[in-house]
């Protein structure tokens, strides 16, 4: 299904955080002008978190806002989703206490990249299924 244009900014922004998984994981193939040393990476998780994720996830919180209470399935969707936030969340704030930064970098790159996969497949499909007249609604601006 093709994306609804209120959706294809989340979309993009996770097409970009997709990218930011696949460099974080512990066996990740060398990206020109990106360097592989795990002080390197947290630094650019930590630009990326500051300057992507917390307004995307803003976008999100306003997106579920107005999704809740009209279809079950999307608000038990939402519910995870929201969970999954908070547990994402937690594991960047909790990087840099971590003993092995290679392992902790590497699990939240998994979590996030499954996180993304499900609103991407199965919320957002849903949602623009059973919800366009709120999607129409909607404006980032």
């Amino acid at each position: 299904m093709q994306r609804h244009s209120t959706l294809i900014p989340l979309s993009q922004e996770h097409k970009r955080l997709l990218f930011v998984c696949r460099y974080l994981k512990k066996d990740a193939a060398p990206y020109e002008g990106f360097p592989l040393e795990t002080d390197a990476k947290l630094a650019y998780i930590v630009k990326v978190f500051q300057e992507v994720m917390v307004p995307h996830i803003q976008k999100e919180e306003y997106l579920f806002e107005v999704c809740l209470g009209k279809n079950e399935e999307i608000d038990v969707l939402i519910r995870e989703l929201t969970l999954d936030h908070q547990r994402i969340s937690r594991m960047y704030s909790a990087l840099t206490e971590n003993t092995d930064m290679i392992a902790a970098m590497d699990l939240l790159a998994r979590s996030l990249e499954e996180h993304i996969r499900t609103e991407e497949r199965v919320l957002f499909e849903k949602i623009q299924e059973v919800l366009p007249d709120v999607l129409e609604k909607i404006d980032w601006e």
